[in-house]
């Protein structure tokens, strides 16, 4: 697949909720995964880590109340989607997310990804 292709499988597949598979079909088995400073996982390497860490970010959702995703800009090997995430965490108040995703594909495969979102107030 190319980056475009890519892409366009990423945003299909996580608009339907299958943000596992995606990461089973689409990302090298070497991918880094890049949160912000300070975040609790800032870096995050190889296919299974990177399973773990969303399946933990599932598993800490109490209701997820809407989920939208952008369609990709694509330039060369890279791409970048928008996600705005409304969601109520287990024991907290609910929240709005805004992020950016920016990915980096090589031989037809995720091999960086980087999410862009300001951290919570402490």
């Amino acid at each position: 697949m190319n980056t475009q292709e890519v892409a366009d499988k990423l945003v299909q597949l996580c608009r339907e909720g299958k943000n596992v598979e995606a990461i089973n079909e689409l990302y090298a088995d070497n991918i880094t995964s890049y949160e912000p400073k300070g975040s609790h996982m800032e870096i995050t390497e190889g296919k299974t880590a990177v399973l773990d860490k969303t399946n933990e970010w599932f598993d800490a959702v109490e209701t997820l109340h809407s989920y939208t995703t952008s369609n990709p800009i694509v330039t060369g090997n890279f791409f970048t989607i928008a996600m705005d995430i409304d969601v109520t965490f287990k024991g907290q108040d609910r929240t709005m997310m805004n992020e950016i995703g920016v990915y980096q594909v090589k031989d037809g495969k995720i091999v960086s990804e980087s999410f862009h979102y300001d951290l919570p107030q402490a």
